[in-house]
């Protein structure tokens, strides 16, 4: 199945509960955020010592699930890659979630970023193909 398709639960809702994992790769944290839908993809942003920003660190798989503002979920969950964007990447996060989000991701959360001097990340989810066929068994457990 394609990314496209993947996301389209996504592209009619402005927040997605997150799921990270802990360093055991088992406990499991839940999280809402505001998202973005581009080209494939799915962009949020956080700031660095947040603890779904220490996760994704550790452990960069994570699943996200379309959700109410309240973190509600609405929908079937994905499983993904999540990757740190830098430099013009992470602008053009942050303008896209600026332009669909402009209170909220536009003007209120940089402000408080800023006031309170965190560093904000943005970081994209690209949804893997699950159905996939598994070419090779090499490295698998018994």
């Amino acid at each position: 199945m394609i990314a496209a398709a993947l996301l389209q639960p996504f592209r009619s809702h402005k927040t997605a509960l997150l799921t990270t994992y802990r360093s055991d790769g088992v406990t499991c944290v839940d999280t809402p955020v505001s998202i973005v839908v581009d080209n494939g993809r799915v962009v949020f942003r956080t700031w660095e010592d947040s603890g779904k920003a220490k996760r994704l660190r550790r452990h960069p798989m994570a699943d996200m699930r379309p959700c109410t503002f309240r973190g509600e979920p609405t929908g079937k969950p994905i499983r993904g890659r999540v990757r740190l964007l830098e430099g013009k990447e992470a602008q053009q996060a942050a303008r896209l979630l600026g332009r669909s989000h402009p209170m909220l991701q536009g003007w209120a959360v940089p402000i408080s970023h800023r006031l309170l001097r965190y560093r904000t990340l943005h970081f994209e989810l690209v949804p893997l193909d699950e159905s996939a066929d598994i070419e090779n068994m090499e490295g698998c457990p018994d």
